[in-house]
């Protein structure tokens, strides 16, 4: 089936579907969802040969990955991401290139594709407080959106981010409102920017309710089920315990959990956990209706579908300016949380005082 064949099929004209599987914004979305269904189940594939020679296009997004021994990217926040931006980009045709560079050469990598034309746009991932990729990016003039935010970078560009200062905070009042006063952080790495956000949201958190900021109950790392199992050792290993963690993935929080069982602990009833990024299509949180964790939830599939519609609008009207999304996480309840154990509750102050 060709484009004007799906066209009369769907009653639609054939720019009105070619727009559709572009990404054009001024598709409405139920019309660009109809095409697209339409377009899988005819087996409908654009001639991107022939569509680069009309356009002059490539038809085809980049995404730059380091090959840094400390990197976000380890964990299946990735995958996910990936799989919601490509359905995107094989509806309209794009295909995905993924360049895996050595450490310290990415900046490089992109003045390359932006030379050889080789991709109309490229995802931006893990963006570090103050990136320098930006404003290169900026300078190149090569279409991109940033998955994520970077604090400190003061220009204009178009990303894609949840609101995790929002998320930390909600979820670490939520425990303080459930009695807890010693309510630790098992976070990623502080210079990448969700990290600091998080972090912040944690600390207000505390702040509204009243509660000290204790430097020991706050742990940074590569979010690795290992470092999660080292950060529940050292904080359940304390003199005074917490009886909260909030944890920054489920990755984090299953070794969170294993330190816990190691120390006889139930969550939800000696010891309780909130993880973020628990929607991943291979590690579920649970199979049943209640999850396991309480979590701060937020579709990261969706974040790269509309990470890349942002990209491929920019692409077919670059002179727009950028548009951005800032996606709210919802706070789930499951198994691993519950009222601060008796025994950590504060002794009553004196008759009289």
């Amino acid at each position: 089936m060709n484009l004007k064949q799906l066209a009369a099929h769907l009653g639609l004209s054939p720019t009105t579907v070619s727009r559709a599987l572009n990404g054009y914004p001024e598709v409405a979305e139920a019309t660009r969802a109809r095409v697209a269904a339409a377009a899988r189940a005819h087996d409908y594939r654009p001639n991107t040969r022939a569509k680069g020679l009309a356009t002059g296009r490539a038809m085809a997004i980049g995404h730059v990955i380091p090959t840094a021994t400390r990197h976000e990217i380890v964990n299946p926040v990735f995958a996910d991401f990936i799989a919601g931006a490509g359905e995107r980009y094989a509806a309209a045709g794009y295909d995905l290139l993924l360049s895996v560079v050595p450490d310290g050469d990415e900046a490089q990598a992109y003045r390359d594709l932006a030379r050889r034309g080789t991709v109309d746009g490229v995802i931006l991932h893990a963006p570090r407080i103050a990136d320098p990729r930006i404003p290169l990016l900026l300078d190149l003039g090569l279409p991109f959106v940033v998955h994520g935010r970077s604090s400190e970078v003061r220009a204009p560009y178009p990303w894609v981010d949840v609101n995790n200062l929002r998320a930390f905070r909600r979820a670490a009042e939520f425990l303080a409102d459930l009695g807890h006063r010693r309510i630790a952080l098992v976070n990623g790495l502080e210079f990448m920017d969700f990290a600091h956000r998080r972090r912040r949201g944690y600390l207000e958190a505390l702040e509204s309710r009243g509660l000290p900021a204790d430097a020991r109950l706050m742990h940074a790392a590569e979010m690795t089920e290992t470092n999660g199992h080292r950060a529940g050792r050292a904080l359940l290993a304390l003199p005074a315990p917490p009886t909260a963690i909030l944890v920054s993935s489920i990755i984090m929080a299953i070794g969170v959990r294993r330190a816990a069982e190691e120390h006889g602990l139930a969550l939800g009833r000696d010891l309780s956990v909130i993880t973020h990024d628990d929607d991943l299509s291979y590690l579920r949180n649970g199979e049943d209706e209640v999850p396991i964790f309480t979590a701060t939830r937020s579709s990261v599939r969706e974040a790269g579908r509309i990470a890349a519609d942002l990209l491929m609008e920019r692409i077919g009207q670059p002179g727009q300016p950028p548009r951005t999304r800032l996606l709210e996480a919802a706070l789930i309840l499951g198994l691993s949380t519950g009222p601060a154990p008796r025994a950590a509750a504060p002794p009553a102050p004196p008759a009289g005082a």
